[in-house]
């Protein structure tokens, strides 16, 4: 059966819980009818002729995986809106407001989050971002024409916004933009394979699979500097400045998971793991001094495979979730 939190991440239905703008996070609702999931499928991309600016009508929840015009328009009072924005894992997103028609002295507001926010919890984390929480929202109503173009540090945004006056609404551009190193991604399918790369950079990136999976590391670079590796620790990754870790949890927040392996050796080769959380984080920690680069796939993890599993194994942590 699907978890509380598959159902916040496959189907969004969710809801703003604040009022007065104090309170920043989102709800779950009842499911619905529909999987706004379904939007992340490749017809979209098909419907489109060469040259063609795909465009469409906004709903209250919604998530969008393709570029575009987008128009929202109320046909009620809209309390508690948002749209979730999704690229490739090499992509970042540009939000540019075309118009936009609210009574922000009434209490209607339209805000760009640079991540995705889910009850309380951020992807990334306020560890692993380059902006500080306040710093991650961009508020109309208080930048107005300051800022009419937002781009994203990572491959998900999202905007929520609260409308009351009926006609009332605004339209976006949605555009992709490309990022040679990649950093702090969440997987838009349960299988594939990724490698990432730190260059010689202080910071920490996450990769996030909503999905319970399998992951398999392949090759991992840690400490590489002119050619050669730098001896590592025996024991542990304490104190190591570079490093890769696996966590696991049911929310969204990697610095919320339960960590569940560390890896701070060098190799090339293959470790595997079997992880039954909602969400699997393969998170990697760099000191900066060096370049850092792992290489994995995933795929999701079927109830065949868990009743496979060595009952004293770490794997154990999470299974009874699924």
């Amino acid at each position: 059966m699907p978890s509380a939190f598959q159902f916040q991440c496959h189907l969004v239905l969710i809801f703003l819980a604040a009022s007065k703008g104090e309170t920043r996070y989102l709800e779950v609702r009842d499911a619905g009818e529909d999987d706004p999931f379904l939007l992340l499928s490749e017809d979209l991309k098909r419907e489109l002729s060469a040259g063609q600016i795909y465009r469409r009508s906004l709903r209250c929840i919604d998530m969008l995986s393709t570029e575009g015009q987008f128009t929202f328009t109320a046909d009620q009072p809209q309390l508690h809106c948002a749209t979730f924005f999704i690229g490739e894992p090499e992509e970042l997103i540009t939000i540019d407001y075309d118009f936009v028609n609210i009574d922000c002295q009434g209490g209607d507001f339209l805000k760009v989050f640079d991540g995705w926010i889910l009850k309380g919890e951020k992807f990334p984390s306020s560890l692993d971002h380059p902006l500080t929480t306040s710093q991650r929202y961009v508020d109309f109503c208080e930048s107005g024409n300051i800022q009419r173009s937002i781009r994203s540090s990572q491959n998900v945004a999202m905007i929520f916004f609260r409308i009351q006056q009926p006609g009332n609404g605004f339209t976006v551009t949605v555009k992709k933009n490309s990022n040679l190193f990649p950093c702090n991604v969440i997987s838009q399918t349960p299988s594939g394979r990724f490698t990432m790369v730190i260059p010689h950079q202080h910071r920490n990136c996450s990769f996030s699979i909503i999905y319970p999976v399998v992951i398999k590391i392949s090759d991992l670079i840690l400490g590489h500097l002119n050619g050669l590796f730098l001896k590592k620790p025996s024991a542990g990754c304490a104190g190591v400045g570079d490093f890769v870790e696996l966590l696991g949890g049911a929310g969204l927040d990697p610095s919320k998971m339960f960590p569940l392996a560390d890896l701070c050796h060098s190799f090339h080769g293959s470790a595997q793991m079997k992880i039954g959380c909602d969400n699997t984080v393969l998170r990697m920690v760099s000191s900066g001094k060096h370049i850092n680069r792992v290489t994995f796939e995933y795929h999701q993890l079927d109830l065949q495979e868990t009743e496979t599993r060595k009952e004293n194994s770490i794997e154990e942590f999470c299974f009874p979730s699924i």
